[in-house]
């Protein structure tokens, strides 16, 4: 089978989203539009992907970081046409060609692999949706036999025309060969004064090349992106998608339509998703699991049996089963929780190992740590592991108990089943078994006279 090439336009500016940013850089879904068809391109396994850039270049490629890009700029944007005009020497004759679009993000992969199967020497795929409410698109001329001759442009269709309601996406897969022959036909003779590539579609009729319709299971597949109030209906659908996807999976939704995916996220069964909970990057929750209300997961995986309570943010870490976890703790990147573990309410994680069973329950920060197992770390303990320059580890031995209201200096290391007194600054190594005391002695002072205020 001929080698598939995709094009990407993703040149415009997007006047209508009011912003400084170019349009295909906006999120949906916690990703640019444009990141989205890249990746469905990449679905396809094609062997290139070249992408037609243009207002914000720059920040284009920027933000899009991918080697397997072969970025083209468009320095006039002159249509559709004139876009595609500009790939032409990149695509190998034999090569079929997918053209996509950056401000239409949802399309799937197995439309587009139907789509391009259709595509040889003698046909042309094009993709079409039929729409109630056709205005502003591109009406598909058909003719007696229902074969379509050509596509024509809302502002430069006829009165009956514009009565069609079947209309053009702008997705099609054609030969090289043929875009090479046809592209520099292209006339912009027309009432927007630019090159459409949709002229190919009646260069193709004359030609007796067969353009064969296919259509998307899903109308917002198609949906192209000009204003803010149609990127959120696109966010909506996603979002409902997903939430669906979940629950065919095992988990249960307290609201379905309050729950964000915005990344990859695995769930095993019975899992419990309570409201307003966002799941960021790649994402893997284990069997029986509970997310409380307010969550955000980002880059995590979650053990079997583990309970999230309310309002917690877990990011960049592995959490081991039977785990309680929260309310209100945040996990900063770089933490691995073993079986059994507890950290509670205010608790701050930061590249903290802790072991099976240990707990850190209440108003605590534990950053470059390594925590034994059967730790407890009383409230209000700290690790001191930044000196204003350089950042230095603590390491806890297996059941070791540290009382409420301490901070530990790094470097240090308190070994196994050592025990630190409530209100201690330790600063020095503690031996195992041992008890460390570190407080300054206490005065009280007669007739001390409280400050008062000016």
């Amino acid at each position: 089978m001929s080698p598939l090439h995709v094009v990407i336009l993703a040149a415009g500016q997007g006047s209508r989203m009011n912003s400084a940013m170019p349009k295909v850089l906006h999120s949906l879904a916690g990703r640019p539009m444009l990141q989205h068809v890249i990746n469905t391109a990449h679905q396809l396994r094609a062997e290139k992907i070249h992408t037609v850039i243009g207002h914000g270049a720059y920040q284009v490629q920027e933000l899009i970081e991918d080697d397997g890009i072969h970025w083209v700029e468009q320095t006039e944007r002159l249509g559709t046409g004139h876009a595609v005009a500009q790939v032409l020497d990149y695509l190998p004759d034999d090569a079929r060609v997918l053209v996509l679009y950056g401000d239409v993000p949802l399309i799937q992969e197995p439309t587009l692999a139907t789509l391009v199967s259709h595509v040889d020497a003698d046909s042309l795929g094009l993709l079409t949706v039929t729409m109630d409410d056709p205005t502003g698109y591109g009406r598909i001329v058909r003719d007696d036999r229902g074969r379509v001759t050509s596509i024509v442009e809302q502002k430069d269709a006829s009165t009956e025309q514009k009565g069609i309601r079947e209309v053009n996406t702008g997705i099609m897969g054609v030969m090289a060969s043929h875009l090479k022959a046809w592209v520099p036909q292209l006339s912009n003779d027309n009432a927007q004064g630019e090159y459409y590539l949709t002229d190919i579609i009646s260069l193709a009729a004359g030609d007796e090349v067969d353009v064969v319709v296919n259509q998307p299971q899903d109308l917002f597949e198609v949906q192209g992106v000009n204003n803010r109030v149609q990127l959120a209906e696109l966010e909506r659908w996603f979002q409902r998608h997903q939430a669906e996807r979940l629950m065919l999976a095992g988990a249960t939704l307290a609201d379905p339509e309050r729950v964000d995916v915005r990344g990859s996220l695995q769930v095993g069964t019975d899992v419990f998703i309570d409201i307003n909970v966002v799941f960021e990057g790649e994402v893997k929750i284990g069997n029986n699991v509970r997310i409380g209300p307010g969550c955000i997961v980002k880059d995590t995986e979650v053990g079997d049996g583990t309970e999230i309570k309310a309002y917690s943010v877990i990011e960049s870490s592995k959490i081991g089963e039977n785990g309680q976890i929260g309310p209100y703790a945040r996990f900063r990147p770089g933490n691995y929780l073993g079986a059994n573990t507890k950290v509670g309410n205010f608790v701050e994680l930061k590249k903290a190992t802790v072991g099976e069973g240990s707990k850190i329950n209440h108003l605590s920060y534990v950053g470059d740590a390594t925590l034994g197992a059967r730790v407890n770390v009383g409230a209000g303990t700290i690790t001191c592991n930044y000196d204003g320059a350089n950042k230095y580890q603590t390491v806890i031995g297996d059941g070791v108990f540290v009382g409420s209201n301490c901070s530990l200096v790094a470097p240090v290391t308190v070994a196994a089943e050592a025990t630190i007194g409530a209100g201690s600054t330790i600063t020095r190594d503690v031996a195992d078994h041992e008890l460390a005391v570190a407080r300054g002695r206490q005065r009280n002072i007669a007739g001390w006279e409280k400050p008062k205020k000016h």
